[in-house]
């Protein structure tokens, strides 16, 4: 790998991921998006929704029900106050990318149609409105409760864009609708893990390494309650980016099988 001057390495900036699945006649399936070729980051590539953390996360003043900010604090092995940013993004991000949202009137119950809010989602979208505003224009409570913890990637030393993202898997709301009516999407769809993996090996996709290793962990599932019953161990993982004379690759955990489809990089830029 290239020499790296560390006064030049950009600090990662905090991100959120929201792995949105369902129970299907052949298994579990899962929201996928295929990001817009025009993206800064990430583009034409097939990933989960989610996105980067707002000063307005960070500030939110809503209304809570579930875990705890501490309680999410100690599961990602941060403080309190970034864990209620991460948090408040993960929701945020998975109502702006695909309406779906994790809320409700009361804590214990859930918006069944998010069509009436098309005007606020896309004011969220164009920051001209906080999610906290939102939130409680509508009398809104922030059901966490719906969200399980479930991954920690850093994008590799080397690369212009870097974001410290964490994974988070919520069961898709009865009633809500999954849809790519935003900007930053090309084309969404269901798709169960194999076939997005498949449809990778294939040439159809392309798929960042933490995307092809969520995929691969949840395709050992076969029900959405399984999922939200498991309790993963959640490694900061770093991968380490490799550049030679042609190539550009990056090396990280269980990578197995990664490369079987051929060199994909963790950007869409090759090495010159």
């Amino acid at each position: 790998m290239a020499d790296v001057n560390e006064n030049q390495v950009p600090t990662p900036k905090d991100a959120s991921t929201v792995i949105l699945v369902r129970d299907a006649e052949s298994g579990i399936e899962v929201f996928l998006i295929r990001r817009v070729q025009a993206m800064a980051f990430a583009g034409g590539m097939t990933v989960f929704p989610g996105g980067g953390v707002d000063k307005s996360d960070a500030t939110a003043e809503v209304e809570w029900a579930g875990p705890s900010p501490q309680w999410w604090a100690e599961r990602f092995g941060t403080d309190v106050a970034r864990a209620k940013s991460l948090v408040c993004a993960a929701v945020r991000e998975t109502f702006e990318e695909c309406g779906v949202l994790l809320a409700g009137p009361t804590a214990d119950s859930i918006v069944a149609d998010t069509s009436g809010y098309a005007q606020d989602r896309a004011a969220l979208e164009k920051h001209e409105l906080s999610f906290s505003q939102f939130l409680k224009k509508e009398n809104l409570v922030l059901r966490t409760d719906l969200l399980r913890p479930w991954a920690n990637w850093i994008t590799p030393i080397g690369e212009a864009r870097r974001y410290d993202t964490r994974f988070f898997v919520a069961a898709a709301p009865d009633g809500q609708i999954a849809d790519g009516v935003t900007s930053e999407a090309a084309e969404v769809r269901w798709q169960s893990p194999q076939d997005a993996l498949t449809h990778w090996r294939g040439g159809g996709s392309v798929l960042l390494p933490p995307t092809w290793s969520q995929l691969t962990h949840l395709a050992e599932f076969t029900s959405v309650a399984q999922i939200l019953a498991a309790e993963p161990q959640i490694p900061v993982i770093l991968p380490t980016l490799i550049t030679d004379d042609e190539t550009l690759r990056v090396e990280f955990p269980n990578q197995e099988g990664y490369y079987i489809a051929g060199p994909h990089p963790w950007s869409a830029r090759t090495a010159k």
